[in-house]
């Protein structure tokens, strides 16, 4: 199965088509305001202004209250809800769209524990976990606690770059992997040649066909 791509962080519209000219099947969009990525709705509407209708707007929210959920979904195509902090299920839930569940992989995590917690959720996002730091942090983890039959039920991030995805997809097998900060110039602006080259590497990294 090919491996799904998703290009977070975005914050300008030009980073947007990079990433869906060079394959990338979703888009992040952060709604966290202490986050140097973060986005307004009116910033949000011009990033996808011209955005295929066949990539998926995944927005991203940390520990947010529903009434700004609300407020953001009103006023921008979001097609897919990811949360990033603390959020039970039950906060989860209820908005109107499918929804994934970043887990960051502190020592002692118990990944089946967590899927079956979050069972609502379309899958488990695993990040690096750095004390006090929701997520974007450019650390990666190791990819073998991660249990084999949870692998492909999973979205790979932390740390990935265009060097280290054809390794990660090879080892890992994901759903889907995640980048930000392995594809930026500066925090919130992308290169369109890393964007390239990290597409390149995840299908290096694919089984080849039968």
């Amino acid at each position: 199965m090919r491996t799904r791509v998703k290009i977070c962080g975005l914050t300008r519209s030009e980073d947007a088509r990079a990433a869906v000219t060079a394959g990338a099947d979703a888009i992040g969009l952060v709604f966290y305001p202490l986050s140097p990525r973060a986005v307004t709705p009116q910033q949000a509407l011009e990033v996808i202004a011209r955005l295929s209708p066949f990539v998926t707007v995944v927005g991203l929210f940390v520990d947010e209250r529903r009434e700004r959920i609300a407020a953001v979904l009103e006023a921008v195509r979001i097609d897919l809800l990811q949360f990033h902090g603390d959020e039970s299920p039950e906060a989860c839930a209820g908005h109107g769209r499918p929804w994934i569940k970043a887990v960051r992989m502190r020592e002692g995590v118990d990944l089946p524990a967590v899927r079956a917690r979050y069972a609502g959720a379309a899958a488990l996002l695993l990040d690096a976990y750095r004390p006090g730091v929701p997520g974007g942090t450019g650390s990666g983890f190791d990819w073998t606690r991660i249990p084999p039959d949870l692998c492909g039920d999973i979205i790979l991030a932390g740390g990935l770059t265009p060097e280290t995805v054809e390794q990660a997809v090879r080892r890992v097998r994901p759903y889907a992997v995640d980048v930000s900060g392995g594809v930026e110039r500066s925090k919130g602006v992308k290169d369109a040649g890393k964007i390239a080259a990290f597409m390149r590497g995840v299908r290096r990294g694919e089984p080849s066909p039968a």
